[in-house]
């Protein structure tokens, strides 16, 4: 029996309680990395990096005090406005923080082993901001993607959920898939259909999955691309370009999870 198992015993409804409020902090720290990574990538004047400088309004740079700071709680208090300048915060920020704290509560309440529940962690604080980045700025950042790729293989190397060779394969697989989609569908209509962010993102995927889950990904992340861009298209009376990079993201923790589960291999 694991410690992970014990505390569970021990604690059946505050475990899971604590592992929300970690994904609450993970979630505001996930929300500085979707809105500084950007601007560090593309070298734009005056960027900041994710540490310095501290948390502060964009607007009128106003540092922010330690109960302004707070996650969940502090854009509720404040309303979701500066409380220097009354400038909107980003309602994004919230959602960021609200969806790790949800996911991680109810992954540490019902997943089965203390190896799924951490990797599947460790995946999505990589996946939710590359989601939000791309879906802002049709961006996938090497500096998320790569390490994002690493760590599944390293994990996969230390324990026997998935054979390393099978994680190896995944991400030759998942690069070269959609590099292949990439080059055809250029040569047959002179476009560019895909990003070579969308090639490294599903590669790292793969690294995470195995090579056997990569047409489940790819499967649930057209469909649910399909869904939302209609629907946003829908919704705003435009033509939209679509980031694929979200869709790939919520398809790699939806199989993650079913193998967790045991209900794909």
């Amino acid at each position: 029996m694991t410690s992970f198992t014990l505390i569970r015993e021990a604690y059946p409804s505050g475990f899971p309680v604590m592992s929300g409020i970690v994904g609450a902090i993970v979630g505001s720290f996930l929300g500085v990395v979707a809105e500084r990574v950007p601007g560090m990538v593309m070298e734009e004047e005056g960027s900041s990096n994710l540490l310095f400088p501290a948390s502060h309004c964009p607007v009128c740079k106003h540092p922010l005090a330690f109960w302004e700071n707070i996650p969940l709680v502090s854009w509720l208090v404040l309303r979701g406005r500066c409380r220097q300048c009354r400038t909107a915060i980003p309602f994004r920020l919230f959602l960021i923080e609200l969806f790790t704290a949800l996911f991680f509560g109810v992954s540490a309440g019902f997943m089965p082993g203390e190896q799924g529940v951490f990797s599947l962690w460790l995946m999505a604080s990589f996946l939710l901001p590359l989601a939000l980045i791309d879906w802002q700025h049709q961006l996938l950042p090497d500096c998320l993607t790569q390490p994002l790729l690493w760590a599944g293989l390293l994990i996969h190397a230390f324990d026997n959920a998935l054979p390393l060779r099978d994680a190896l394969l995944g991400a030759v697989a998942g690069y070269l898939s959609l590099w292949l989609l990439y080059w055809a569908f250029r040569l047959a209509t002179g476009r560019e259909g895909l990003g070579y962010g969308d090639f490294k993102l599903l590669a790292a995927l793969g690294a995470w999955c195995g090579w056997q889950a990569l047409p489940v990904i790819v499967l649930v992340a057209a469909l649910s691309g399909i869904v939302g861009y209609f629907s946003f298209n829908n919704l705003n009376k435009n033509n939209l370009s679509i980031s694929f990079g979200p869709y790939l993201s919520f398809a790699g923790i939806a199989v993650l999870t079913a193998q967790q589960f045991g209900f794909i291999i």
